[in-house]
């Protein structure tokens, strides 16, 4: 008998249990109801009279399909290496166990991927979303820092196969980025990012500093839920104040000859959104109005928190001094989040888009 078999049949039986938890949260039995729903809707000989309904209900079609296909995979795959770990023992030959170990540590990543989405509850989770990054004070070296932490979310998304597209982008005096604005697409993006909303603090060796002392930066990475036009969210025209501009840049595709930049600024909250990179003004002032009606939604949301959770004195305004995550270069090398303790000892991979940890950690706290 080959003892390293019952240690990986336990092993499939914990990763068969944990499998029937994710798919009792996402109450699979109603989503197979929602797919017969959907399907008879598309049969309608109407449906696609109203192309803007269809097109939603196309997109529902396809996140149910995947998600409801997706577990029965994971089953399956569950199933197939039992049956390769019963063919192991009856031939009595190890060479299978290289490829029964490798098909479990790829279950289990994506068994517990699965179970970190189950956490995502919030009303906008599922959406897009649309991130604003913004260099501190400190000039070059926060303005470099800012540039760091845009590559990192670039790679984080493309880690998750999420799309990303600019929006408005403000280049700094010398290097590095004043501020930019991202919009995000993918399953869950909102639900996912919202955890990296605050300040960024970091301290390195500046390498602007002839001198090579040690510097410590900031940045703040804003988190806004993409709504669709037909979302709850009404804004007034009276409350608006629209101003245009040339935008701004060092040349490609951040220069325009025309005014077709567009702020826009929501005179009751103070909020200011601004969009350049689009092709016309008038595609600038729809984005900045999507922006704006994301950035009321994100509002809402987080006074609903304060009030459900009567925690308003843990969530502080983004400033300096009230930064959720430290990352340090010099004297030594670690990133820690100052929200839930979760740490690691290497900046280099975090700086490469590996922040599952410290999403995961911040989820779970909730």
């Amino acid at each position: 008998m080959i003892v390293e078999l019952e240690k990986y049949r336990q092993r499939a039986q914990e990763l068969e249990s944990k499998l029937k938890d994710v798919s009792a949260a996402f109450n699979m039995d109603q989503l197979h109801d929602e797919l017969d729903q959907l399907h008879r809707e598309m049969e309608a000989p109407d449906f696609w009279n109203d192309l803007n309904h269809a097109q939603k209900v196309n997109q529902r079609l396809k996140t149910v399909t995947d998600r409801t296909e997706g577990v029965q995979a994971l089953f399956d795959r569950i199933k197939e290496a039992r049956d390769l770990m019963d063919m192991c023992d009856e031939e009595n030959d190890e060479s299978f166990l290289p490829d029964i170990e490798q098909e479990l540590d790829q279950l289990e990543a994506r068994i517990d991927e699965l179970h970190l989405s189950t956490l995502l509850k919030g009303e906008y989770d599922a959406n897009d979303c649309i991130l604003s990054l913004h260099a501190g004070a400190g000039g070059t070296e926060a303005q470099d820092w800012t540039q760091m932490l845009y590559r990192m979310y670039r790679m984080y998304c493309e880690r998750k196969g999420f799309q990303v597209r600019e929006l408005d982008f403000l280049e700094g005096d010398e290097a590095g980025i004043k501020s930019v604005t991202f919009e995000v697409k993918g399953e869950n993006a909102y639900g996912y990012l919202k955890a990296e909303r605050g300040v960024h603090r970091l301290v390195r060796i500046s390498p602007f500093d002839a001198a090579a002392r040690r510097h410590t930066s900031f940045a703040s990475l804003d988190v806004m839920p993409n709504l669709n036009d037909d979302s709850e969210i009404v804004i007034n025209s009276e409350d608006l104040r629209i101003d245009t501009y040339r935008a701004s840049g060092a040349g490609g595709q951040h220069v325009n000859r025309t005014d077709s930049a567009v702020r826009i600024t929501h005179l009751p909250t103070g909020i200011v959104v601004q969009c350049q990179n689009e092709r016309s003004q008038v595609q600038n002032k729809e984005t900045a109005m999507r922006m704006l009606r994301s950035k009321l939604a994100e509002l809402k949301e987080r006074e609903a928190m304060e009030k459900m959770s009567d925690i308003k004195g843990e969530l502080k305004k983004i400033e300096w001094g009230s930064q959720i995550r430290s990352y340090v270069f010099h004297p030594y090398s670690m990133v820690k989040d100052h929200r839930t303790g979760y740490e690691v000892g290497s900046t280099t991979g975090v700086m490469n888009g590996d922040l599952d940890g410290f999403i995961t950690a911040y989820l779970q706290m909730l």
